[in-house]
């Protein structure tokens, strides 16, 4: 098993990429700490793993607050007595994200104090965790947008994942000689509750597929296979990477350099 003997800290385990990395993970021999803060779905995603035999808890934590991300990694030391693994995750797609004209400020500062904050904030309190198990991986979940521009307009949610890419190569950078590794996952378009509730007509999600040379949706679980290889040994020599799962998308946009 890939992670056996590992503890990974995983939020917004509740859904989506993050409750298949849960179940991924501890399929792999982790014991996970699934964090999130719809508890009812943090803890099916624990209730599926502890039934299957494997080892999970559950922690309510807003990612965007200090106090509740130190509690966090300090329940995961506490519950299995270590951390290997931190996938940050959790972010949010707000329904009336869009142009910067049409964009509120409560919009732009919520996408942001979740999606970017939350991840520095993870990082902040995960990466002496890290340091006290002698290193680990670290997984910060950014986006294809990060990449290009997003031909639904987003610009909070575009912007807080540019935050986060560029976030993770300076971190990467400053703890490589700590074995520590910090890496972007960035997905494309997926079949998620929370981009087929912001894509919510026909056309939008039309207008989505039409730039994807797959011509499908990704699934969650096919990111978590992307997440259970960078928290794995099997990507010793990879940090301050970006990997792109994302049907090929950016590759049909973004001009190399």
């Amino acid at each position: 098993m890939r992670l056996e003997n590992k503890v990974a800290l995983i939020t917004g385990g509740g859904s989506g990429i993050g409750r298949e990395a849960s179940l991924l993970f501890a399929r792999e021999g982790a014991a996970v700490v699934v964090v999130d803060v719809t508890d009812d779905a943090g803890r099916k995603t624990v209730d599926e793993i502890t039934s299957a035999g494997g080892r999970a808890s559950y922690v309510h934590a807003d990612v965007s607050s200090a106090k509740d991300s130190e509690a966090m990694v300090a329940h995961a030391e506490r519950e299995f007595g270590a951390l290997h693994v931190l996938f940050n995750n959790a972010g949010i797609m707000h329904s009336s994200d869009d142009d910067a004209v049409s964009t509120s400020e409560e919009t732009w500062e919520l996408t942001m104090r979740i999606n970017a904050r939350g991840v520095f904030l993870g990082c902040k309190y995960g990466i002496p965790a890290l340091r006290r198990a002698g290193g680990g991986s670290i997984i910060n979940t950014a986006s294809f947008v990060a990449k290009l521009g997003a031909a639904t307009p987003q610009v909070a949610y575009t912007a807080s994942k540019g935050a986060v890419l560029s976030m993770t190569r300076e971190l990467a950078v400053i703890h490589a000689r700590e074995n520590i590794r910090v890496n972007a996952l960035c997905p494309g378009p997926l079949r998620t509750p929370l981009l087929m509730a912001f894509l919510d007509t026909d056309a939008k999600r039309n207008r989505r597929l039409v730039h994807i040379p797959m011509g499908r949706f990704g699934e969650a679980s096919e990111i978590a296979k992307a997440a259970l290889f960078l928290a794995s040994d099997d990507s010793s020599f990879v940090t301050g990477a970006e990997l792109l799962v994302d049907g090929g998308i950016t590759a049909a946009y973004v001009t190399p350099e």
